[in-house]
């Protein structure tokens, strides 16, 4: 039975385990549909699927931290460039991957839908 102390909470501090089979190039994608932050202008919440896809080098990124981090974005007023390539950032400093590249599918606000490709290298 879960307690009230027991319950995740959003959180900044994404983990990591080691890539099982390094010697090989591969691809994993995430697909985040329900990720929530602020309009840093307005206050109001902005809606986006976040999408990661990399290669890892030595390793990979655990997924409840990944989850626990997208969480955590959900108070925070950031301008959808900025959020996307922080998202990016935070990660390649974690996992120093072959190569990376993240995508802010941001809904419709004012008529006007963003989306926001940050790559690495």
């Amino acid at each position: 039975m879960s307690t009230e102390s027991q319950k995740a909470q959003p959180n900044k501090a994404l983990e990591f385990f080691p890539n099982p089979a390094p010697e090989r190039d591969y691809e994993i994608r995430f697909e985040a549909p329900e990720f929530t932050c602020v309009c840093p202008k307005t206050g109001q919440p902005d809606f986006a699927t976040i999408r990661i896809h990399y290669v890892p080098d030595e390793k990979c990124v655990e997924l409840k931290s990944l989850k626990l981090y997208l969480w955590s974005f959900r108070d925070e007023g950031h301008f959808h460039e900025a959020v996307t390539n922080m998202i990016l950032g935070d990660l390649v400093e974690l996992l120093a991957p072959r190569r990376m590249t993240v995508i802010g599918d941001f809904f419709v606000r004012g008529g006007i839908k963003t989306v926001i490709e940050a790559s690495y290298p």
